[in-house]
C-alpha cells in the first residue's frame, strides 16, 4: 500500500521533469498570438487609439498610444523575458488609466484580463521564458568564444 501511495505522489514530479518546458513554451505563444494581434488592430487604428487615450486622460497620447501598440505588436511577437516585463508595466498602466474607476474589490480587480495577463507577464519575466525558448538560444550564442 505504502509503495502504490508513494508511486501515486511522486509520479506529478517524474512526469513534470519531461515536460517542465511546456507550460511557458505554451504561455508565451498563447499570450504572444493575442497581443500581437491585439498591437496590430491598434496600430492599423492608431487615430482611435489616441482618442481612446486622450478620453483615460493618459499623458502625450500622441506617442503613448503608438508607443503602447508597437510594445503589443512586437512583444507579442518575441514575447522575451525584457517583452514580458514591459507588457506587464503596459498592464499596470492599462488598469490604472482605464479600469481603476471600475474597482470597487480586491474581486473586481482580479477579474479584469488585464490582471490576468499582468500575472503571466510576472511569471515569465522573474521565473524566464523556459528551455524551449528564444531567450535560451540568445544565452547559448552569447557564451559561445568568439573565433
Amino acid at each position: 500500500m505504502t509503495t502504490l501511495l508513494e508511486w501515486f505522489l511522486e509520479w506529478p514530479e517524474r512526469v513534470s521533469r519531461h515536460i517542465e518546458w511546456l507550460a511557458p513554451l505554451f504561455a508565451r505563444f498563447v499570450v504572444g498570438w493575442e497581443f500581437l494581434w491585439s498591437g496590430l488592430g491598434k496600430l492599423q487604428n492608431l487615430p482611435a487609439i489616441v482618442e481612446n487615450f486622450v478620453g483615460w486622460h493618459i499623458p502625450a497620447p500622441q506617442v503613448l498610444a503608438p508607443f503602447v501598440s508597437g510594445v503589443e505588436f512586437f512583444g507579442g511577437i518575441f514575447l522575451l523575458r525584457i517583452s514580458a516585463g514591459a507588457l506587464g508595466v503596459t498592464m499596470i498602466v492599462a488598469i490604472a488609466s482605464a479600469k481603476w474607476d471600475q474597482v470597487d474589490s480586491v474581486l473586481t480587480l482580479v477579474g479584469f484580463d488585464e490582471s490576468e495577463y499582468l500575472a503571466l507577464f510576472l511569471w515569465l519575466a522573474i521565473a524566464g521564458a523556459g528551455s524551449v525558448s528564444v531567450d535560451r538560444l540568445m544565452k547559448r550564442f552569447s557564451r559561445q568564444p568568439r573565433r
